[in-house]
């Protein structure tokens, strides 16, 4: 199987790290968490004018393009570390008006898990439940919550909720395992990006601040990690990669066990990676006006989305059996 990019997937990476870097410079990120919901309308309909939700909608309607590529797009989204119901909202594009582009955001929880956790509530237009039974368009001014006071990623307010309405069904059950096979490997795919983007912070700082008169990037200790880092982000990224042409092409292998897979390798980068920078920032690392720290708490709520590693783990072995 050949993971090298073509021009158009080249081109298509570096359109939506762009599309990142001018919509949400480190700056505005961290002022989203003032407001309400922890998200920017026009922001998110930005998004939406850049295809990130209508990606894998036929045309003309949406892009046309497939997981191959939509991976691609959430690499670049995790790297930047972009807030919001991403992987939701483009699952459910076509599933939900106005999700598509951007005017409607659109969010999801699991009915059966506990607790029951739904982040970025008085922002979102629609929210998705997931049960046995399928797929629930919830009105989310029906959902009563207590807001977390300190959640854990900053960016990513939670509500705590106690009930939830059954709503009106959108999919079968028939629908569930596309459904979260197709989220696990946009979320691994969001950690492989968030592992890159720590490798390269931790880079950069090693090059750059000095002890004992030499740059820290010099001592075979701080090399270590750093190549630890790298390692660790390129074996997550292949997997990932890998997942996306699966999910395309089921003949190429099996998804699900690739799938599962990529997102364990992915979470493990993404939180490994996100403890190394810290520690290669050293005391300033543990600081909140560094970002270090928001690119491990990030990774650490993608960890919880679309299979925890105990249930991931337990699926690759059934496929080994």
């Amino acid at each position: 199987m050949n993971f090298d990019l073509s021009d158009d997937e080249r081109a298509l990476q570096q359109g939506i790290r762009d599309v990142c870097k001018r919509l949400f410079p480190m700056e505005r990120v961290r002022a989203l968490e003032a407001k309400p919901g922890g998200l920017d309308r026009a922001l998110w309909r930005e998004l939406g004018d850049a295809g990130v939700f209508a990606l894998r909608l036929p045309e003309p309607d949406g892009v046309g393009l497939g997981m191959t590529q939509a991976v691609l797009v959430f690499e670049e989204l995790g790297r930047a570390i972009v807030p919001g119901p991403l992987v939701s909202a483009h699952l459910a594009a076509a599933m939900v008006a106005g999700g598509a582009n951007g005017e409607q955001i659109v969010g999801m929880t699991e009915r059966g898990r506990a607790p029951r956790l739904v982040g970025h509530l008085p922002a979102l237009d629609a929210l998705i439940l997931v049960d046995r039974d399928g797929l629930w368009n919830v009105d989310p001014a029906m959902v009563r919550g207590t807001p977390v006071e300190r959640p854990l990623d900053p960016l990513t307010p939670m509500h705590l909720v106690e009930g939830l309405p059954r709503g009106e069904r959108i999919a079968g059950p028939e629908a569930l395992d596309r459904w979260r096979l197709e989220g696990a490997a946009l979320i691994a795919a969001m950690s492989v990006g968030i592992a890159s983007a720590c490798v390269e912070q931790a880079v950069a700082y090693a090059k750059e601040r000095k002890q004992f008169g030499r740059v820290i990037g010099s001592f075979q200790a701080v090399k270590h990690i750093c190549a630890d880092m790298l390692v660790r982000a390129e074996v997550a990224r292949a997997s990932v990669y890998a997942a996306g042409v699966m999910l395309d092409d089921p003949s190429s292998g099996d998804a699900a066990r690739q799938v599962a897979g990529a997102r364990l390798l992915a979470s493990e980068a993404a939180i490994a990676n996100g403890k190394a920078n810290i520690q290669v920032h050293g005391g300033m690392g543990y600081t909140w006006e560094v970002d270090a720290h928001l690119y491990l708490k990030r990774a650490m709520v993608l960890a919880t989305r679309f299979g925890r590693a105990d249930e991931l783990a337990e699926s690759i072995a059934r496929t080994l059996a």
